[in-house]
């Protein structure tokens, strides 16, 4: 073996079957060389032939990626990805563990389509914009650390019947156990 290719042969040894065989089968375009001539590459009597010798890619053409869909060259008709969305995610991920990712092909599902996703858009939830306020419920927009100048008398008044409220709780407690009020209730033993 040569040097070069000796990082990738660890490289390979650490990592899981499954990445194993997507690598296998969809070799990464960083390693395979871009082009190389078929001349170099001579049968061997024991070889069963030299299409199995020659990896995807050496030969010119491209490989079309495996997660995305295709279009038939002849029938025009569009061809589903090898790869499901779920399981594109399931390899990003397990690529992302043993921090292979960038070997992988394009995804929607890799970090760095995530991540330029979300500079471009931003979070997408209503009021997180410059200058935008979340808009909540009423009752959390006129509270008295929000309320505009023209609403604070209505939120004071709101404020002081709540605490009001409050105060007189235990008694109505009292009278509720007392009367027996409701349907089915009793009164409440002492």
């Amino acid at each position: 073996m040569t040097t070069n290719t000796q990082p990738y042969v660890k490289l390979a040894q650490s990592l899981p079957p499954r990445l194993l065989r997507f690598f296998a089968r969809y070799p990464p375009q960083a390693i395979v060389p871009q082009s190389q001539p078929t001349e170099s590459i001579s049968p061997s009597p024991t070889s069963e032939s030299t299409a199995a010798n020659i990896a995807p890619g050496q030969d010119g053409l491209t490989v079309p990626s495996p997660f995305r869909n295709q279009k038939h060259s002849v029938t025009g008709k569009w061809h589903d990805p090898v790869f499901s969305l779920r399981r594109q995610a399931e390899l990003v991920k397990l690529a992302r563990q043993h921090n292979v990712e960038e070997l992988l092909p394009f995804s929607v599902k890799s970090t760095e389509f995530r991540l330029q996703r979300r500079m471009e858009n931003g979070l997408r939830v209503k009021g997180t914009g410059v200058g935008q306020r979340v808009k909540g419920k009423e009752s959390e927009r006129t509270m008295k650390g929000r309320a505009e100048n023209q609403q604070a008398d209505l939120v004071e008044h709101r404020l002081e019947k709540r605490r009001q409220a409050m105060l007189e709780m235990p008694q109505l407690v009292a009278d509720w156990k007392e009367k027996g009020h409701g349907r089915g209730w009793k009164k409440w033993p002492k």
